[in-house]
């Protein structure tokens, strides 16, 4: 491993089979938050920055990039409308698949977790049926939260291909 603070596994907690409609979104939306790092524990941020599947330009690390992005965007300014949180897209919109300067994988995957740890404050503190502030946007708290599960899911599956392609690793 190149990197000095490399990116470890996470615990992975697997959600009740039975819970309140709350508790189960957001376990399930923990859940597959943890399968995102462990799909990159143990990469290096060379490998992690490669697109290893041509002709895409999928990484894994601009992967993780895109989904801190996607995070913030639907709790922290879409519903929350929190005030001084910055647009996490940049000056061009790429989706936010593309490192900035001075990015490593373990540095990507710490703003990852610090935003999913802000989502769930969000998340906690509101209920699912509470309507997004940011002005002209009209869903409710549970919509984003299916959103994510789907898009971080979907993004999960892309992980494990691009995985398996770098290093043969298959798995959690």
């Amino acid at each position: 491993m190149t990197d000095v603070d490399a990116v470890v596994p996470l615990t992975r907690v697997e959600p009740p089979l039975r819970a309140a409609e709350k508790d189960a979104l957001v376990l399930r939306l923990d859940f597959l938050r943890e399968t995102v790092v462990n799909k990159v524990a143990g990469l290096t941020t060379e490998q992690a920055t490669t697109a290893s599947v041509p002709p895409s330009t999928l990484t894994p690390a601009g992967i993780v990039r895109h989904l801190m992005c996607v995070e913030r965007w639907w709790f922290a300014l879409d519903f929350a409308a929190l005030p001084d949180v910055p647009d996490p897209w940049g000056e061009h919109d790429a989706g936010g698949f593309d490192l900035e300067p001075g990015e490593t994988l373990a540095s990507v995957v710490r703003t990852y977790l610090a935003e999913c740890a802000r989502s769930n404050e969000v998340i906690a503190a509101n209920s699912l049926d509470d309507v997004a502030r940011s002005e002209g946007f009209d869903f409710d708290l549970r919509y984003a939260v299916i959103h994510l599960i789907e898009e971080t899911g979907r993004h999960c599956g892309h992980l494990d291909l691009l995985r398996q392609v770098i290093d043969g690793a298959v798995g959690e």
